[in-house]
């Protein structure tokens, strides 16, 4: 969607309707990811694309009635349909594709939305794409990290991809989530796709040792964009880090400050210290403690390591309140003992601040499972 809003935009504010076709889900080897999108424009001109030119023509047509009908329709186009060679996806690939109207009376909010993804602000959008109730399908709930506007026609429903929506913005993540057709946790009929407007949050791991390995791995998998940074050129290669986006060669601390002067660390950003090396650790966390707005901050040692590197962050002159803000030791007490198993007690301890979790086994809890 980020492709055609700008010409998406210009038609809204002029008060034009336009067919939106977004794809929803797709399946094996689909050409475009969910969130890609098509435009026909008030005179029938076309902007994006939805499968890379597989599709485009099925779902030009589909426009053309919408634009008339006002009715939304979700289409699947694949190897699996009778007409998938008809319409040209012979990829292999399966996609849904939804395409709604939107003008200024079914998308009252879109100018909102636009200004938020232009500023770099977080924003989800959820829009119902299947539901037994027809009237219902095209709703939509706008969703930012500390409010949200519109609904889906029940307030059950509201809640629960309110729940679900903002997990997903906080990964960058767009899908597609199944529900009863009142948002039922345990149901069909309901589906809603929620795209999401956010740049990936960041994680990064300082220290270049096999604890940092089994930790990049878990962090892209949870959806971060990993970084590994040590000054030491021979153990920072991207043959050790496969997993890592970027291996980086800097001193902790310098690298560090240079993110935070560009503008590359933000609310969502997570820290992991690995390197439990005094020469690299105390300038690092220095820096990263003074930072105002990072998610986590944690740092590897033993207790006696733990104690020693409060005192020289004390002496510093870092403030009671910012030597506060350090996980550490890092992680969740689970008795990891192995790289992978220590990178799970990170993650752990992460998910857990990131959403108020306690740290506690659900069975010996009480009340609602989500925080």
């Amino acid at each position: 969607m980020r492709d055609v809003l700008d010409k998406l935009l210009t038609w809204w504010q002029a008060g034009e309707s336009v067919a939106v076709g977004t794809v929803v889900a797709t399946f094996d080897s689909a050409p475009r990811p969910p969130g890609a999108a098509m435009l026909v424009g008030p005179e029938l001109e076309v902007v994006g694309s939805v499968s890379g030119g597989c599709v485009e023509g099925a779902v030009y047509q589909l426009g053309e009635e919408i634009l008339e009908s006002g009715e939304p329709v979700l289409q699947r186009y694949g190897v699996s349909d009778e007409s998938a060679f008809a319409v040209g996806l012979t990829c292999g690939g399966i996609i849904d594709v939804f395409v709604e109207k939107v003008d200024r009376t079914t998308f009252p909010e879109l100018a909102e939305v636009a200004a938020d993804i232009a500023e770099g602000r977080p924003v989800a959008v959820a829009t119902v794409v299947a539901h037994p109730d027809p009237a219902r399908v095209g709703r939509r709930l706008i969703i930012r990290p500390d409010a949200s506007a519109g609904g889906l026609g029940a307030d059950r429903a509201d809640d629960a991809v309110l729940d679900d929506a903002r997990g997903l913005l906080a990964n960058g993540r767009s899908e597609t989530l199944e529900y009863g057709p009142d948002g039922q946790r345990r149901g069909e009929g309901m589906r809603v796709f929620v795209s999401s407007y956010a740049p990936v949050p960041r994680m990064l791991v300082f220290g270049a040792i096999d604890f940092a390995a089994a930790v990049a791995r878990l962090g892209s998998f949870l959806g971060y964009r990993v970084t590994v940074c040590d000054a030491r050129a021979v153990f920072a290669t991207a043959s050790r880090f496969p997993s890592a986006d970027d291996v980086v060669v800097d001193w902790p601390h310098r690298y560090l400050s240079g993110e935070a002067a560009s503008g590359r660390i933000d609310d969502r950003t997570v820290i992991c210290v690995l390197t439990h090396d005094p020469k690299f650790d105390v300038p690092l966390l220095e820096v990263a403690l003074r930072l105002p707005q990072v998610a986590y901050i944690g740092a590897m040692g033993s207790r006696r390591t733990h104690d020693d590197r409060l005192k020289r962050l004390r002496e510093a002159g870092l403030t009671e309140e910012e030597v506060a803000r350090l996980s550490s030791p890092i992680g969740l007490d689970l008795g990891a003992r192995t790289p992978e198993e220590t990178a799970v007690s990170i993650a752990a301890e992460i998910i857990a601040q990131r959403w108020g979790g306690a740290g506690q086994r659900l069975s010996g809890a009480a009340g609602p499972i989500h925080h």
